[in-house]
């Protein structure tokens, strides 16, 4: 059965260079490994979100957040808003269950104005995927303005991280396999 990878890009508009990178990320995943990619946009969430429980989301949203909750590895990508990620992308996390995360391989991604938002993946999106105890990929990928045009990633700087990145989750997919193979041998002694 192949990975389920669920590619999550915290954009409020199409086309956008997030979703860009996102999907460049996810055809490198790809590359290496046989998975299966559903790559959402915080715009397919629809109107409604802004809601205060679970229940209350809409369809749209919930869905999204289900995948996310049910997929084998992530691939998370924002847009930078003021040195973060946007409140909206935040409250789809909020309705995560934390225990769907705890031990979930993560990739990191963020586009923004310039260099100075790079960090936004260590500041902001690690402590995040930290506190669902989730594993993020010691490879995150940023790129700037001029790093994607025309929605196409440009930059071999940028297609290194995302071709590095992927192979972290490969190696984390890896690992977390052999852990669990590990806890069904002691289990059946």
């Amino acid at each position: 059965m192949p990975l389920r990878i669920v590619a999550f890009s915290g954009n409020t508009h199409r086309p956008s260079r997030t979703r860009a990178l996102v999907e460049t990320i996810a055809a490198e995943v790809g590359r290496l490994r046989p998975a299966e990619c559903k790559i959402y946009d915080l715009v397919d969430a629809g109107p409604g979100i802004a809601v205060a429980s679970r229940s209350a989301l809409p369809l749209p949203a919930a869905r999204i957040i289900e995948a996310i909750e049910g997929a084998d590895a992530l691939i998370v990508g924002t847009p930078v808003y003021k040195g973060s990620y946007s409140g909206l992308f935040k409250h789809i996390f909020d309705f995560v269950e934390p225990d769907a995360l705890a031990g979930k391989p993560v990739i990191l991604a963020a586009t923004g104005g310039g260099a100075r938002h790079a960090l936004v993946v260590e500041h902001a999106l690690r402590p995040l995927f930290g506190f669902f105890t989730a594993h993020t990929a010691p490879t995150a990928v940023y790129a700037g303005d001029d790093d994607i045009v025309d929605e196409v990633v440009v930059d071999g700087g940028v297609l290194a991280r995302a071709q590095a990145a992927a192979a972290d989750l490969g190696l984390l997919l890896d690992a977390g396999r052999l852990s669990l193979a590990g806890l069904a041998a002691v289990a059946a002694r």
